[in-house]
């Protein structure tokens, strides 16, 4: 459920705008296993580009959210600690990495970016905005 929409990106603007209460948008990184009956909007150009911090904060910024869920592996590595202050009104899970694949096939979306720290993944949760 959009609040606003800064993203320039049709697919996602789609996507976001069609996501309902308690559904899954994954943000992953550039190497995460894509379940095929899962819809993916590959935003991947070159490694690095575009990073995940960005691509999380615009959709933070444009979704009503209720909660995250994360690796345990991926809890420290710096796209993390860079998002910790925007995560802070979000509840969080943290799982393994086998789990979070495990999880995959039940997301609405998953938008890959071009990020190459390994396992930096995170699944939010649709809140509502009122």
């Amino acid at each position: 459920m959009l609040k606003t929409t800064p993203i320039l990106n049709s697919a996602m603007i789609e996507v976001l705008a069609r996501v309902g209460h308690g559904q899954v948008i994954v943000v992953s990184d550039a190497g995460l296993p894509r379940p095929a009956e899962v819809p993916v909007i590959d935003l991947a150009v070159v490694p690095g580009l575009p990073g995940f911090v960005p691509v999380v904060r615009a959709i933070l910024a444009a979704t009503a959210l209720e909660s995250y869920v994360a690796t345990v592996e991926s809890h420290q590595s710096e796209p993390f600690i860079q998002l910790e202050p925007d995560l802070q009104s979000l509840r969080p899970e943290h799982i393994s990495h086998a789990e979070f694949k495990q999880r995959l096939p039940t997301a609405a979306v998953i938008i890959r970016t071009g990020e190459c720290t390994p396992f930096v993944n995170i699944a939010l949760v649709a809140g509502v905005v009122f």
